[in-house]
């Protein structure tokens, strides 16, 4: 299985969108934010685009949210027995 249909991957990214749009911000609104065309953020949202952690950080941001935020419950279980 490609890591982009990973269904870890896919609750990270549907975790994203549900915060944009839970504040109401269009995906154009976004990619301004960030500099990047609304179709960036679409390709993003609809899986057609990997992002990695720099980027996750930097939409979580434009976002006012935490990493944590979008970071499904599993994966951080996996990050807190690191401490």
């Amino acid at each position: 299985m490609k890591s982009i249909h990973d269904p870890r991957y896919l609750e990270i990214i549907a975790r994203l969108r549900s915060a944009r749009k839970g504040i109401g911000m269009s995906q154009s609104d976004l990619g301004r934010r960030i500099g990047k065309p609304q179709s960036y953020i679409s390709k993003i949202e609809n899986c057609e685009r990997r992002i990695d952690l720099v980027e996750a950080l930097t939409l979580c941001n434009a976002l006012e949210i935490t990493l944590e935020t979008i970071v499904p419950t599993e994966l951080r279980d996996i990050l807190s027995k690191g401490k």
